[in-house]
Formats: structure tokens, sequence, C-alpha cells
């Protein structure tokens, strides 16, 4: 991995490492260390969960641990993550004290402690409720759903055009915002009830759900992916079209709201953090055929770029991107992005490896 005017060091765990070059902006690490925050993001793609951060000398520290087709990613406020992996939900916790580094270089050691078997539901977005309950968005059944001690899954909510809790991916639900502690906002990309139907609405069938009200707030969009709140405002990634915008509520005699779009990035867009006023964007390449045909082609011709893959930060006042990290070769496409905060340099442990089984830690 290349960075310009810095040095970059890279661990991997994995069987089979894929065949990619990485490359930075030079101030990216600087940004993260001045936050105190690594960057986590996923890719089902390679099966790795990456870590990104700046190591004790000031250069980039990219970690990496083979997971099962890792997707949904989020922080529950209490310095854990939770993970949605396959056929299972996983939550990992830092086992490391402030004062305690593995190798003299990680300061945060993230390891499965709790996986809860789903089975294969096809997991997106994830979140964590104000007690601590898991909460993630249920794609093959069309709902958003709750951990359950007996059961693979508990429907908590589905969108007011889902008829039935069924095996079928109907409407492509995929995002979710939480506020306060609380199941806020869904993303679909279409209002489909029909199986598969979302696929001949991919142009401009996406829709915001407000899960309190059930009504749709937002409509018109190109598969749009993870919804978030912050500062106020619900954010979105609208995919197919490369922008990331906010959703203007409705207010007063109004019946639906407004997508105003920030920033066009050259890529079809899944996961979104966020840290003060920059928004790190999860970047892919468009290369199967439910991307093919949106208006990103478009918008790419227009700006004469090809896609990448990557993350982009973005200043949330001006628009601009002020810092990036690339992706290039056999790994094209991520799905979620988390700005981890409190650490430097984190690390993930995965749960097949060898260290899982001789890492251990006693608690004080």
């Amino acid at each position: 991995m290349e960075a310009p005017g810095q040095q970059v060091v890279a661990s991997q765990v994995s069987a089979a490492p894929p065949k990619v070059e990485y490359s930075l902006s030079s101030g990216f690490i600087a940004r993260l260390i001045a936050m105190r925050a690594s960057l986590a993001f996923t890719s089902y793609q390679s099966g790795l969960l990456y870590m990104l951060g700046g190591n004790p000398q000031g250069a980039a520290q990219l970690h990496q641990s083979a997971m099962p087709k890792p997707m949904g990613l989020c922080t529950d406020g209490s310095g854990q993550l939770v993970l949605s992996a396959g056929a299972q939900i996983t939550r990992l916790v830092n086992v490391l004290a402030p004062e305690q580094r593995i190798n003299q270089i990680y300061d945060a050691c993230f390891m499965a402690r709790t996986t809860y078997l789903t089975g294969q539901i096809d997991a997106h977005d994830v979140g964590v409720e104000s007690d601590g309950r898991i909460i993630f968005v249920n794609t093959r059944y069309n709902c958003l759903a709750a951990i359950s001690d007996r059961h693979s899954f508990k429907p908590i909510w589905k969108p007011p055009f889902i008829t039935d809790i069924v095996d079928e991916d109907r409407c492509h639900l995929n995002g979710l915002a939480m506020r306060e502690g609380k199941a806020a906002f869904v993303t679909a990309v279409s209002r489909s009830n029909t199986i598969d139907g979302w696929r001949d609405r991919r142009a401009d069938g996406g829709v915001v759900i407000d899960v309190q009200t059930n009504e749709i707030v937002c409509e018109g969009l190109s598969m749009p992916h993870s919804p978030r709140w912050h500062d106020g405002r619900l954010w979105v990634l609208n995919s197919g079209s490369g922008e990331l915008g906010h959703v203007e509520l409705p207010r007063g005699k109004a019946t639906m709201g407004t997508f105003v779009p920030l920033a066009f990035c050259p890529g079809f867009l899944r996961g979104l953090s966020f840290h003060g006023k920059f928004a790190f964007v999860g970047l892919s390449r468009p290369r199967y055929k439910r991307f093919e045909g949106l208006s990103l082609d478009q918008k790419l011709k227009d700006a004469d770029s090809e896609p990448w893959c990557g993350v982009q930060v973005i200043d949330l006042e001006s628009g601009a991107c002020v810092d990036w990290f690339r992706i290039d070769g056999e790994i094209g496409e991520l799905y979620d992005v988390c700005v981890v905060e409190g650490f430097h340099c984190s690390m993930t442990v995965s749960p097949n490896s060898p260290d899982a089984a001789t890492l251990i830690t006693i608690e004080d």
C-alpha cells in the first residue's frame, strides 16, 4: 500500500489474500489521528473486515480479518462493534486496557464475544437500541428484526406496503438510521410487494420510510442506501446516482420530503459514517447487471471519470472531497463504513483464526 509522502504498513488475516493495491491521500491518516479514531469498513466480496488507522510512527496501518460475508457494521456507544456477517450477527468487544498494546502497535483489539446464529436471511444494516438490544435489516424477509433467544429472528416492523413476512426479497429493504437509541428511518429500493420486484424499479423507485409513523418521507431515489441521522439531519446515499445528500423532511401540509444532493462521488455508494462536519462515504465499482442502466453511468461519463472502490471524506459545509482511500485490483465492492472513536490503531480477530483460540484475556 502506498500513500503520498508517508510509509504505510499493512497486515492481514486471510486464507487467500486478494490481489489489490491500496493508496490514500497524504492527509487521511493525519485526519484520523487528529480525530483520535480508526476507520472500519466491510467487503462481502473479499470476506474481510478492514481497520484503517495510524500506527505509533504516524503511518497508515491497515488490518484485515476474515469474516463470513461481512455487511452491516455499527458501534453501540460503549466501545463495542456489531457486525452482520453471513448467517450470523456478531458483537465484537475491545479486550485491551487503555495502556495495553498488541505488537506495540494496536491500541484496540476487537474480538467476537457473542455470536447469534440467524441463518441465511441476508441481513444488511445493523443498529443497537438504547437498552442494548440488537436490531437489523432482514432483507430476505422485508422487515426489521431483533435477535431471538430461540428462533432465527423476531420481526419487529415491516414497511406498510409489505403484506407478509415471507422468504421473498420484494422491496430490497437495506438501510437503517438510528436516532436516540431507536430505529428511525429505513431505505428500500422500491415499494414492490412481489418477489424480486425491486429489480425493475432500481432507477427511480427508491424510498425512505419513517419507522415510527410508517410514512414514506422521500421517494424517486435510485437504490438508496445507508440512511444516517447526524447533527439534526437525515443523510442518505442515493447510490444509483453516486450522490451523498440529506432529506428535507416534510413539514406542515407537505406529505413528501425532498432529497437534496451535496456531493457526487465516482462510484456506487454504500456505507456512511460521520465525525463532526465530515462524512466518510464508501464507494464501489458497479460491475454487475444490478448496477447497470442507472444515472450513475451518465454522471461518470459527464465527469470523464471511472468508478472506483474505497472511501471518500466529504466536508459537509462545502461538499468537497478532502481526503480519500482507494482500493484497486480484485476487490471492487464495499458495503459499510464506521468511524471507531477513541482508538488510533484498531485491529480485529477473525473468529476462525488461530489467534481467536490463543489470545486469552482475564477480567480484573
